[in-house]
């Protein structure tokens, strides 16, 4: 178990990181005065440095502002204050119900593919039928980490077997535009631009909507053409419920259905034909 200290001499005042959030939730000082019983004089002098929030001053404001917890340890640094929230690797002991959870889920989602990633999508655990897929993508993407955006859009991972890659990378990059205003990580914006990089993606005529404003649209299929015949699946997400350590909020798992007769039929088969 360890605290997360990146920032321990944070660059930006506690003023500044709160005003950032603010804006990026398009919050009004009224509005967030009001929400955390505090006057918007009290909040103004806190984002400009002529007050100095206490611990639970700056929970409150963070809770309201849907701050996540690797940022509140930030928050508390630029004010003087210790960090709160641990990260423990999966491996960790106090993590192993959690753990073995995830592989209950995932092994009894099979025969459909199911994982496990981080914030910045990188799979962290993988079901069966997901690694085989996986093992259609050239090992290049699968170093350092497999990375859900990466394989899905680079055009020699599945993008090359994705029937409707427009509709599908345009949905992903709303994902992934949603996830960088949602958690401001400087490593999801460095992936954004290598993806946004790549030539099919560049080709796309018009361009996927990326500004995170819109909903993405609503079950929109993956629809894959592998030696075994077409998959069509649709995919839903899910996140541990109020997480108090980093790791867990970080972790969401997402798991795949098929959208049609044929790629149930398709994944079953797929499933069997497995070791193991």
């Amino acid at each position: 178990m360890s605290l997360i200290t990146a920032a321990t001499t944070p660059q930006q005042g506690v003023g500044e990181i709160l005003r950032t959030w603010r804006s990026r939730r398009r919050r009004s000082q009224m509005d967030l005065a009001l929400d955390v019983g505090v006057s918007t004089r009290h909040l103004s002098f806190i984002e400009t440095g002529r007050a100095r929030p206490s611990p639970a001053m700056l929970e409150a404001l963070a809770g309201a502002l849907q701050v996540p917890l690797r940022e509140r340890n930030q928050l508390l640094l630029a004010a003087g204050y210790a960090p709160r929230y641990a990260a423990r690797t999966l491996d960790d002991a106090g993590m192993r119900q959690v753990r073995s959870a995830l592989e209950r889920l995932l092994r009894a989602h099979e025969p459909n593919p199911g994982l496990v990633v981080d914030r910045q999508w990188n799979v962290v655990m993988v079901n069966r039928t997901a690694t085989a897929l996986a093992s259609l993508l050239p090992p290049a993407l699968l170093q350092p980490m497999f990375n859900v955006f990466r394989a899905s859009l680079h055009p020699e991972g599945l993008a090359a077997l994705t029937e409707n890659f427009a509709d599908w990378a345009g949905y992903l990059l709303q994902v992934l535009r949603r996830s960088i205003l949602t958690s401001g990580d400087a490593g999801l914006q460095r992936l954004e631009q290598e993806v946004l990089a790549y030539p099919n993606i560049a080709a796309l005529s018009p361009p996927p909507a990326a500004d995170g404003t819109a909903e993405p649209a609503l079950l929109v299929p993956c629809v894959l053409r592998l030696p075994q015949g077409r998959l069509s699946m649709f995919t839903t997400l899910t996140t541990f419920g109020t997480p108090r350590d980093i790791t867990l909020e970080e972790l969401s798992i997402e798991l795949f259905y098929p959208a049609d007769d044929a790629s149930e039929a398709l994944l079953r088969a797929l499933h069997a034909s497995l070791p193991g």
